[in-house]
């Protein structure tokens, strides 16, 4: 089993780079964060195992908010019918590989023009994807 989680990624334009003024051999291209989990995988159907899991995700993800919601504000009737329809997943990890293409074959000149870039198209990830290319240490 191969599970791919992706992290930000970004196009990157070529006309970012500086040194385009010096020379016109430049391309665009694809800045990227990904990490490939290798394993066995296992379907797990058993309800509290099920249950269990959705709480402390519910519980982790909903301490951000000033008013938490819990899983334990709905009717029990109601929540003892959701593992029915929950599909859960365990995987053994084997192997992992984390990659990424941060821009770390350009000049420090053209990286921080392409941090410029990302940050001036104002998406989330164009932003999470500059911060990586401005914080690389070759």
């Amino acid at each position: 089993m191969l599970v791919v989680f992706h992290g930000a990624g970004a196009y990157v334009s070529p006309s970012w780079y500086p040194n385009k003024q010096r020379t016109d051999k430049v391309v665009p291209t694809w800045n990227y964060v990904v990490v490939h989990a290798y394993g066995s995988i296992r379907m797990v159907e058993e309800k509290h195992w099920i249950r269990g899991h959705t709480e402390r995700l519910v519980n982790r993800e909903e301490s951000k908010f000033d008013r938490p919601w819990s899983v334990t504000d709905a009717p029990e009737d109601f929540i003892e019918k959701m593992p029915g329809a929950i599909v859960g997943i365990e995987i053994e990890i084997t192997r992992l590989d984390g990659k990424w293409k941060l821009s770390q074959n350009r000049s420090a000149l053209d990286r921080a023009g392409v941090t410029e870039g990302l940050r001036n198209l104002g998406a989330p990830r164009s932003k999470q994807m500059a911060e990586y290319v401005e914080n690389w240490k070759s």
